[in-house]
């Protein structure tokens, strides 16, 4: 019986360790293989040769791993290129030197092109190693799916927060703006959820090219009927000629993405310039959106713990590889909500954007239409038991990379 391997890579979510423990707690019911081993840091740790032994990881901790935020074996940004012989070879030697046969990763686009570029590079050398993908993003962005996992737990979080600070803008009487900001550099998906509670006047996204004009003027329209607005702007707005109009888009993060941020304070001190209001707040969602376990949607911790017993699953056949799992949503009499747990191509998932439907944008900043709504709608529903310490803090593990090994 041979070993395999589990990693993770890219920005974390809220339930990308669900995924995790969803390959190990399938290997315990199912053993399929001799040992589970965790690579710490993504690509980059296993090529260091830093495994973790996750085989015999007790049911308890199992449970408390599904609600742990951040990624528990440690991520990376380490682009593994095509052409890069040296990365491949390396990779296949430590895969052999531990018996591992078969690499599950976890992780985004770039991710599951690493599954597609480790699969064609296996064939091309007649190696029998296999790689699937298991996705996740808060950006929601990945096709051919429904859906990715951690983007309903960072919806979910997004719309408790545009409510609350909705209700605490709407206390005041003085004449001012607020601005949030999501993460989402080339979709919209994150910012638009925010719509489900009827609280943002005006909706910016990477969709739809920026048009200053057009903007101010329907802030002013808000100020002007009822004295307040409040925005909601994607990370990844952009003009029309593509330049962001966030201040920090100089720096990449590893992938050759531009690192965004600053947009809603660009859109604020822009109404404030313009005259439109004199003061504004601004709020900034960031990491808290991907991090926020007491805020997860059990539909999302539930289907990442499955894609990753469905991974495991499938890989009991010895010709699945270069697939990566995935969500759909199934066709019910009812119309009601249902997952369907497919595999596909890695190659169809790699390297493509999913894009904020344009039909479901409503024209000069107004929202999104109610078909967009109900896309919404079911994946931010329910609640996990969330299992709480002494502290009245969620348990989490103590994080794999900062164990001792």
């Amino acid at each position: 019986m041979s070993n395999c391997l589990v990693a993770q890579s890219g920005g974390p979510t809220a339930v990308i360790n669900a995924s995790l423990a969803g390959v190990i707690k399938a290997n315990q019911l199912h053993p399929i293989y001799e040992k589970v081993y965790g690579g710490i840091h993504g690509i980059e740790g296993v090529l260091a040769d830093e495994l973790y032994d996750l085989t015999d990881t007790p049911a308890s901790e199992i449970e408390i791993l599904k609600q742990t935020p951040s990624s528990a074996l440690g991520t990376c940004r380490y682009k593994l290129k095509r052409g890069q012989e040296a990365d491949f070879v390396k990779l296949n030697e430590i895969m052999d030197a531990h018996d591992i046969d078969v690499m599950f990763y976890i992780g985004g686009n770039d991710s599951m092109d690493t599954v597609d570029a480790l699969s064609e590079w296996a064939q091309q050398h007649g190696s029998a190693k296999r790689f699937i993908g298991i996705p996740k993003t808060v950006d929601n962005d990945l096709v051919p799916i429904d859906h990715c996992p951690g983007f309903p737990s960072a919806a979910k979080l997004a719309c408790q927060i545009t409510h609350a600070t909705s209700l605490d803008y709407d206390a005041y009487t003085r004449p001012e703006i607020f601005v949030l900001e999501t993460m989402g550099r080339d979709a919209g998906w994150l910012a638009a959820s925010c719509c489900l509670t009827g609280d943002v006047d005006l909706l910016v996204l990477p969709e739809v090219d920026f048009d200053k004009d057009m903007f101010l003027s329907e802030v002013k329209q808000k100020m002007d009927e009822k004295g307040s607005c409040y925005i909601v702007v994607s990370e990844g707005a952009h003009y029309a000629d593509g330049t962001y109009i966030s201040a920090g888009e100089s720096a990449n993060d590893g992938f050759a993405h531009a690192v965004l941020g600053g947009a809603a304070q660009t859109l604020k001190q822009m109404i404030i310039d313009a005259g439109i209001a004199p003061r504004g707040i601004v709020q900034d969602l960031s990491r808290a959106a991907r991090s926020s376990n007491f805020a997860q949607s059990k539909i999302d911790v539930d289907e990442a713990f499955q894609l990753g017993l469905s991974a495991h699953m499938r890989s009991a056949d010895a010709y699945f590889t270069a697939k990566v799992v995935g969500v759909r949503r199934a066709d019910t009499k009812d119309g009601s909500y249902e997952p369907e747990f497919f595999a596909g191509p890695a190659s169809e998932f790699a390297n493509y954007v999913r894009n904020f439907p344009n039909e479901w944008i409503l024209p000069r900043y107004q929202g999104v239409t109610d078909e967009a709504l109900d896309y919404f709608r079911p994946l931010v529903a329910g609640e996990p038991a969330i299992i709480y310490g002494d502290d009245g803090v969620p348990k989490t593990i103590v994080p794999y990379n900062l164990r001792q090994r």
